[in-house]
């Protein structure tokens, strides 16, 4: 191809590849929007632990529950039906949550973050493909990590947009609630639970722009290719030792990384004293340190092979954890900062391990990896009631056992040098 052709096809290119960047962007903004819903919610719907982790249980049971409807809609109408759809969807759930605040109903919340969460599913099963098509097949993995780096930045921009936009200085004791009528404590929590309206209400509109740009721009379509590798899985895909330790460690990793984020902010006002506005500061820097260790661990993987990678960052986060549990004050907070570093890697390395060698089982099985993410609607729930019981520190040993399933599929299973980290979670 000469240089002006190959000019003219990165041109082609470049808006649908913002385009498939913007949605890497939404869904990691959505994501990390929910640490931040789970203390104010609690302090607005006037929740237990336990109560507030419905919030990632109805968030991640979207997942599950739509993962193959989403594959289903995409093998018949295409992909980019399937953005456009899931954008609808994500929008409809965004602006549900001003019923829901103006009701101050939690059950509706929930059902807004379910509906946000299957839109999600869609945008999720499309966008990698596409951002590998969208140009030189031997850039895709670089424009793969481009685009994930987004998802990154959302990731460290959401706390804060929580922290000026959602959260509030209001601090509400039992004593101050029982000194007022009904109708006073009513107005006064429903004053708060507000606070989310128009910031969702503007993240409706947004996605709703973006899926009508999508419907008017020209996106390639994506061929899928029916060869088969040389490695050819035979059997029920359910004998694939290596893939259902994957599914296994993936379910575990994910309800830890949920555990460890969404409960973030409650613990340092237990253990530290910080305000629910300062802390989710902290968190965004936790956050910020999670991109930066994405981006490191896809240059150590050049040098160090993913499963010894994987194991190594699996053992400091068990130390880590210990550390946050058996500590008070600044160094338990640290210790958790940490945590987001060194769990990186994890979710994109334990997908591309677990799905090596399946051969033309390979699409099955990266859905039974990417279902597998429903161990974020269970884990947070448990560590909730531990919580209830126990206290917020404490309830830290649920993430702590989940990295010990990471760090046996780690030393199980095998894996080659130069491996990208590109995963969404």
């Amino acid at each position: 191809m000469s240089s002006k052709q190959t000019s003219n096809a990165q041109g082609t290119y470049l808006l649908p590849f913002i385009l498939i960047t913007v949605l890497f962007f939404l869904w990691g903004f959505a994501h990390n929007l929910n640490p931040i819903l789970i203390p104010h919610l609690k302090k607005a719907c006037q929740l237990t632990d336990l109560q507030s982790a419905f919030i990632d249980s109805a968030f991640f049971v979207g997942y599950f529950v739509m993962a193959i409807p989403a594959g289903l809609v995409m093998n018949r109408f295409g992909y980019k039906s399937g953005i456009i759809l899931g954008l609808i969807i994500f929008a409809g759930g965004a602006f549900l949550f001003y019923p829901a605040a103006a009701t101050r109903t939690y059950a509706l919340f929930l059902m807004a973050l379910f509906i946000i969460a299957s839109g999600l599913t869609f945008l999720e099963t499309a966008a990698n493909p596409y951002v590998t098509v969208l140009g030189d097949a031997q850039t895709a993995t670089q424009r793969l990590n481009l685009s994930q780096s987004f998802n990154g930045l959302a990731a460290s921009l959401a706390p804060l947009a929580g922290k000026y936009f959602i959260l509030t200085d209001t601090q509400i004791s039992e004593e101050q609630l029982g000194a007022l009528s009904p109708e006073q404590a009513n107005a006064l929590l429903t004053h708060e639970a507000e606070s989310v309206q128009i910031p969702y209400i503007i993240i409706g509109l947004v996605v709703l722009t973006v899926a009508l740009v999508l419907w008017k721009t020209h996106l390639p379509e994506i061929k899928e290719n029916d060869q088969q590798s040389d490695a050819k899985a035979e059997g029920s895909i359910f004998q694939q030792k290596n893939l259902i330790l994957g599914v296994l460690a993936q379910f575990f990793y994910v309800g830890a990384q949920v555990c460890v984020s969404s409960f973030f902010i409650r613990f340092l006002g237990k253990t530290a004293a910080i305000a629910e506005k300062d802390a989710a500061g902290y968190l965004s820097l936790a956050l910020l340190c999670f991109m930066v260790g994405r981006f490191l661990g896809t240059f150590l993987m050049q040098y160090i092979a993913p499963n010894r990678l994987l194991a190594i960052y699996s053992v400091f986060n068990v130390a880590l954890l210990a550390v946050a549990i058996t500590m008070g004050g600044m160094f338990s907070i640290y210790a958790l900062v940490g945590v987001e570093f060194f769990m990186s890697i994890m979710f994109p390395t334990i997908f591309s391990l677990s799905i090596q060698g399946l051969g033309s089982q390979t699409k099955l099985g990266s859905s039974l990896v990417i279902m597998s993410i429903v161990g974020g609607a269970i884990f947070p729930v448990i560590m909730g009631r531990i919580s209830d019981i126990t206290d917020i520190q404490t309830a830290y040993i649920v993430p702590l056992l989940c990295f010990f399933v990471v760090l046996y599929f780690a030393l199980k299973t095998k894996g080659e040098k130069g491996i990208s980290v590109g995963g969404g979670h």
